[in-house]
């Protein structure tokens, strides 16, 4: 006699194979659509629409469209310049419907950040700023967004980069930046990227492609120019007076500092305070008051209204010597 397996698939009374499994797929589904729900409860409110452009009733609306996230109970609003642009009228409508005027304290279009004021004393919903600098790739982050002004869009995915650079509108670097799978959608530029507790930790800038968005780090630096837009109505940076490029190190150098690349010299600007360090072209520069230079971002880095008028060790190479100059970076006109 043959012994066949029988099939006990339809037999209720019995364990099913696989169903331990999907009980524990299922689970891990809920707990992810929990998280995306909370964090849109608690964040979506205080996601605005920014409208730009004419306040004549039954205007067509010419400006800009955009997002911007609510960041204190009296009406500061963080959003992308480019959502501002020269405007400075500015309208904000909520997921409820109501509009309310705001103000422009200040824009940074070399980081591609804007802050307002909301008028009137009414309590708004607003979201915490968090810390980009805790995340790690493969997180949980939801990208909300505003562009119709009566619902906000929300899309979820995971940091699938960090440390990423583009350009900005003004042509300075922007640094850190945060890649994510989370879609975003038109409209929702100075929109919140927020961590899967509901802290805001990037404000997303523009779409890298398909299935791409990146966004501006919530980071120390972005911190102190939020306060300086509060403060003067933009953020003050500091100017050394070089053009420089990227250089591979030679080897002896690269063994001696333990890395591969410096930045190189090309250009020294007359009376400049690189110049009056007795800087260079063609020197190597190294590190800047201990903060190794690697790259061109990396100067820009370290050149923050900190630095301003203050005494900085600037170390470089120069004819097979290392020597350290002393330079005292100027305030940035623009």
């Amino acid at each position: 006699m043959l012994d066949f397996a029988q099939d006990t698939s339809d037999d209720p009374t019995l364990p099913q194979a696989g169903s331990a499994a999907a009980v524990s797929d299922q689970a891990l589904l809920d707990a992810y659509s929990n998280a995306v729900i909370g964090v849109t409860e608690r964040v979506g409110p205080a996601v605005v629409r920014v409208e730009t452009g004419s306040k004549t009733p039954g205007a067509r609306q010419r400006g800009g469209l955009g997002s911007g996230i609510v960041i204190s109970p009296d009406g500061l609003v963080l959003t992308n310049s480019h959502v501002v642009g020269s405007s400075r009228q500015i309208r904000l409508r909520d997921i409820e419907g109501i509009v309310t005027d705001a103000r422009v304290l200040g824009v940074d279009p070399d980081t591609d950040l804007a802050l307002l004021r909301a008028d009137g004393s009414r309590d708004l919903h607003y979201a915490s700023l968090g810390n980009s600098q805790n995340l790690r790739r493969g997180q949980l982050v939801v990208a909300i967004g505003n562009p119709l002004g009566f619902e906000s869009t929300v899309t979820a995915g995971v940091v699938s980069a960090l440390g990423r650079s583009i350009r900005s509108v003004s042509g300075r670097t922007i640094e850190d930046v945060i890649q994510t799978d989370a879609a975003l959608n038109p409209g929702n530029s100075g929109g919140a990227l927020s961590d899967g507790r509901g802290r805001v930790v990037g404000i997303n800038t523009a779409v890298a492609g398909i299935g791409l968005g990146l966004a501006v780090p919530i980071n120390a630096t972005t911190r102190r120019i939020i306060g300086a837009l509060m403060r003067d109505g933009r953020f003050h940076r500091a100017y050394l007076g070089v053009a420089v490029g990227p250089r591979p190190l030679p080897p002896r150098l690269a063994e001696e500092t333990g890395r591969r690349s410096g930045v190189e010299v090309v250009e020294v600007f007359d009376s400049a305070p690189a110049a009056k360090a007795g800087i260079r072209p063609e020197d190597l520069i190294l590190d800047i008051d201990g903060s190794p230079i690697r790259t061109a971002g990396d100067l820009q880095r370290v050149m923050v209204d900190e630095v301003i008028g203050r005494s900085v060790a600037v170390k470089i190479y120069r004819n097979g010597k290392i020597l350290t100059l002393t330079a005292t970076p100027a305030k940035l006109q623009v």
